[in-house]
């Protein structure tokens, strides 16, 4: 029999705590090119902390090269994830394939929206050899890969502009793609791919304040996913959080107007659908077990 099981939270608090781009910010998304030994000062002096996933991330330049990921590849880091923050964009799409919950690795104080992958850690059960599995939504933090929105901090304080960053190693030998034409301007491919990370970060702000609303609201509560196997044995997962619907009766009207004005109310409903898809995740690992017999 197997024993419970407890979602890893590391994703979880890589969204919470890696936030990086707050809307209305303007430019400065991007380093400008200069001198050799300016530029090596700078970077000696900045600090930036990778998202989750990432090995090592460097502003991106206007003059650099990127190596792109092939269509439909997946980053080494997304074999191994069994659960991924969402955007508030991404519920509706996302509650087509995933369940979705709430995680919290600070007690409840924060909770952040994650689409479950995988039943065990280390387990994603949407993996099709090396690429996504088709006809399933990929959710934008896989997506957005090589590519974030980092905080960025020089001569210990906190810049106020963000960068956009791309990992070191997509960038690295001057082989990939250019993304800015010789006058700086930016590539129809480049522009699709910027919206995208902009977006994402965006819409991780939105979400932070649904998941907000939710728990002051008290409409969170803690549940446990149980199984029983065909082939014998049980499961049980823990550390997720759902919407509690009996409690949205107990609000008032402000506090539902406020959920309809935002969003929130649909998304919810969503999210609370999305969880019949554990189901479809234990007939994932079912036909992946009997694969490989």
């Amino acid at each position: 029999m197997e024993g419970d099981r407890t979602l890893d939270l590391r994703i979880a608090n890589a969204a919470l705590s890696q936030l990086s781009y707050h809307p209305g910010e303007g430019g400065g998304f991007y380093r400008r090119s200069c001198a050799a030994d300016n530029a090596s000062d700078i970077m000696a002096a900045m600090q930036i902390t990778p998202p989750f996933g990432y090995k090592r991330i460097v502003p991106l330049r206007r003059d650099q090269k990127v190596r792109l990921p092939a269509p439909g590849e997946v980053p080494q880091f997304a074999h191994t994830l069994n659960a991924v923050p969402i955007s508030f964009a991404e519920f509706a799409p996302a509650a087509r394939d995933y369940p979705i919950v709430f995680t919290s690795g600070d007690s409840g104080s924060s909770f952040a929206a994650v689409a479950v992958l995988g039943l065990t850690s280390g387990e994603n059960l949407f993996l099709d050899g090396d690429a996504w599995a088709k006809g399933v939504y990929c959710p934008a933090y896989v997506r957005r890969y090589p590519f974030c929105m980092a905080k960025v901090t020089l001569d210990k304080v906190e810049q106020q502009n963000r960068l956009i960053c791309v990992e070191a190693d997509y960038a690295a030998d001057g082989a990939g793609e250019a993304l800015f034409d010789d006058q700086g301007q930016a590539i129809e491919k480049w522009k699709g791919i910027e919206r995208l990370v902009t977006e994402y970060e965006a819409d991780l702000e939105r979400v932070r304040e649904l998941c907000s609303i939710l728990s002051d609201y008290g409409l969170l509560e803690p549940f446990t996913m149980q199984a029983k196997f065909n082939q014998g044995g049980a499961m049980q997962l823990t550390g997720m959080h759902r919407a509690a619907e009996p409690k949205l009766e107990t609000l008032n009207a402000a506090q539902l107007k406020n959920l309809l004005k935002k969003g929130i109310l649909g998304r919810l409903y969503a999210h609370l659908l999305s969880i019949e898809n554990f189901a479809r995740l234990l007939d994932r690992r079912a036909a992946r077990a009997a694969a490989r017999r």
